[in-house]
């Protein structure tokens, strides 16, 4: 049977990336952070996309609204996210 306690050796906090192993145990087998630059591309893909399905078959325009709305919110998100990335704390 498979014991199901940690190893307290296998929990010791990885010093280069100040992660305590025990609280996420990706860390101890590579990278365990956040892709900032990734979230940001993929905020601009998904608002370019939804501005695209503007472009259809559909007569009513409250579909328009909501798509370039919520695009528009994506837009301001990203903008704002890399003005305050930008300024000194």
């Amino acid at each position: 049977m498979a014991g199901t306690e940690l190893d307290p050796a296998e929990n010791d906090p990885v010093v280069a990336s100040h992660v305590d192993t025990a609280e996420v145990p990706s860390a101890a087998w590579g990278w365990s952070g956040e892709a900032p630059r990734a979230s940001q591309i993929a905020g601009f893909v998904v608002a370019l996309m939804l501005l695209a399905m503007t472009i259809g078959n559909h007569t009513g325009r409250i579909e328009d609204l909501f798509l370039v709305g919520f695009a528009v919110a994506i837009f301001g998100i990203l903008i704002r996210h890399a003005i305050v990335s930008r300024k000194d704390r």
